[in-house]
Parts: structure tokens; C-alpha cells; sequence
């Protein structure tokens, strides 16, 4: 993902809305943009 192990830490803390995309805090229960509850996290590159 990130070049270096601090950004890989970083983006592992990262949800994704199923709706409207936008990036939320791990741990949210609704979206901060359009309150949609369904969330994924963000896709990891495996190596």
C-alpha cells in the first residue's frame, strides 16, 4: 500500500462508505458524509 511502514499503518485505520466513497476513522458506526451504515474496509495490496 504505502511506502513506508508508518503509512501502511496508517491507511490499515482507514473505512470505506459502500454509498458515497468517502473515507472514514476505523471504529465509526455511519458514514460522516451521508450516514449510509454499511462500510468496508480499505483494500489491502497484497505482495
Amino acid at each position: 500500500m504505502g511506502k513506508f511502514a508508518e503509512a501502511d499503518a496508517i491507511l490499515a485505520k482507514i473505512v470505506i462508505c459502500r454509498k458515497c466513497k468517502s473515507r472514514n476513522k476505523l471504529g465509526v458506526e455511519h458514514c460522516r458524509k451521508c450516514g449510509y451504515k454499511h462500510l468496508r474496509p480499505k483494500k489491502r495490496v497484497k505482495k
